[in-house]
């Protein structure tokens, strides 16, 4: 998940998130995302990638996230079709399958896969859902949204880091995936409401303007606490009246949101 400072939304960068609690000590369940999404056309190199270091995919479904607590059957077809390896670093290409977070560039890490299998499961996510992502990074996790759903935006406050992962997003085929470049912390309201938000670096509170932008019904996951230290995944939950709920899911180590969070009047 991305080192920012705070729930800025402007997450830079996506993926440090390790859990200090395993999500294996929550009740696992299943949901209702059984019916594999509509099928797609799938680019000649997203193909080639999915055919590379199958064996190793496989090892971190059963090894990693199942072995953690991820249940959902959709989301580990999703990360055993979205090729984690297309998306680091050459430098950590190696160790691309390892549970750990790597480092992506711009003092930031592309987020260990069962925290990327964790928060994708939370979002209970069907192949209409619309899902924005607070904080591209390295573009792992979109990419992972985007096996699920068409219907993902995502917004990296680092230059660098949205211009790469939008190519790369690009030349492996999620083109149905909309990059921004800038703080996210207002969200995107020309495109709300949303069924699902997502956010990948730890923030003081939950922005009230992501609250606003999720749908009646919809799940916004998002590491709450201080920076550096211990944080807890927080899951809102807003009912068809409008009622928002929160509770803690379990403990988390995320790097801080940077942006809006640290100005006031928001």
């Amino acid at each position: 998940m991305a080192l920012v400072a705070a729930l800025a939304c402007g997450l830079p960068g996506c993926g440090r998130g390790a859990p200090t609690g395993p999500p294996a000590q929550r009740t696992p369940r299943l949901t209702s995302t059984d019916a594999p999404p509509p099928a797609r056309e799938v680019s000649a190199a997203l193909g080639k990638a999915r055919g590379e270091r199958v064996a190793e995919r496989e090892s971190m479904i059963a090894e990693a996230l199942v072995a953690q607590g991820v249940r959902d059957p959709v989301v580990l077809r999703a990360m055993r079709d979205c090729p984690r390896h297309a998306f680091v670093p050459g430098k950590v290409l190696g160790e691309a399958y390892e549970n750990r977070p790597l480092p992506i560039g711009e003092d930031q890490t592309i987020s260990q896969p069962t925290i990327v299998g964790s928060m994708t499961e939370e979002l209970r996510l069907l192949p209409t859902s619309r899902v924005l992502e607070i904080g591209t990074g390295s573009g792992y996790q979109a990419g992972v949204l985007a096996e699920i759903t068409p219907h993902v935006w995502t917004i990296e406050i680092k230059p660098a880091l949205s211009e790469r992962a939008a190519t790369t997003l690009r030349e492996l085929g999620y083109t149905t995936v909309t990059v921004r470049q800038g703080d996210g912390y207002h969200g995107w309201p020309e495109e709300a409401p949303f069924d699902a938000i997502i956010v990948t670096a730890a923030a003081p509170h939950v922005p009230p303007p992501l609250v606003r932008q999720l749908k009646p019904g919809g799940r916004l996951v998002i590491p709450v606490g201080p920076p550096f230290q211990r944080q807890d995944l927080v899951l809102v939950e807003k009912d068809e009246d409008g009622r928002v709920r929160t509770r803690s899911l379990y403990g988390v180590a995320f790097v801080p949101l940077t942006g809006s969070l640290g100005r006031k009047g928001d």
